[in-house]
């Protein structure tokens, strides 16, 4: 079992994280994390293409070596990317100096200039969390979508991530074959949602 919307004392404990992007305005922040993969992260571009949407990618630095062609097409779709480890790295379970070295190895596969970075699982130390702070941006999420799970149908994933959104939200799914099923159900379905309520879908800048 996992909450949908990040509470107010999960955001007040951890207060140099960015759980949201404070506007009035009518936008959301689509992100995604695992990818990039064939098929998977190619449906989400194609599907963000056709809401003309832009996105944030947190991207595995071994999926980025293993697809470097689907992580050009991101790029070249002008969806922003962040670090999220080489090896989706579980902080909680990791020394920080394999954590930190797991870090600059995603780096070097990026080969770019980005402040993002999200914790696999959403799950860092407070003593990696203060190092990693120094310079760069952790993003975690207002929206969590479920889209991963299995015990939970892509109509209810759908209708929990509409339910919870707001202007700003940092909205969570997956570019990964685990949530492929849920996410490839409820992506276009939000998206349209939401565009007929006359938002926009924004990337978070990198810099």
């Amino acid at each position: 079992m996992f909450i949908h919307h990040s509470p107010f004392w999960l955001r007040a404990f951890f207060p140099g994280f960015t759980w949201r992007v404070p506007t009035n305005e009518k936008k959301l922040f689509i992100t995604f994390d695992d990818g990039p993969i064939p098929d998977v992260t190619e449906f989400v571009l194609e599907t963000l293409k056709e809401f003309n949407a832009k996105a944030t990618f947190f991207c595995i630095g071994d999926n980025v070596r293993k697809y470097p062609d689907i992580f050009q097409r991101v790029l070249e779709s002008g969806h922003s990317v962040g670090n999220h480890t080489f090896n989706h790295m579980n902080g909680w379970k990791t020394e920080d100096d394999i954590y930190f070295d797991n870090i600059k190895k995603c780096d070097g596969q990026l080969n770019l200039q980005t402040i993002l970075f999200r914790p696999p699982y959403g799950r860092i130390k407070k003593t990696q969390s203060k190092k990693v702070l120094e310079n760069r941006q952790i993003v975690m999420w207002d929206v969590l979508s479920g889209d991963f799970s299995t015990e939970l149908s892509p109509e209810k994933c759908l209708k929990k991530s509409i339910q919870y959104s707001r202007n700003g939200s940092i909205v969570l799914f997956h570019d990964s074959l685990k949530a492929s099923k849920n996410m490839q159900y409820t992506l276009p379905r939000y998206l349209a949602h939401f565009s007929q309520k006359g938002y926009t879908f924004e990337s978070l800048p990198m810099q």
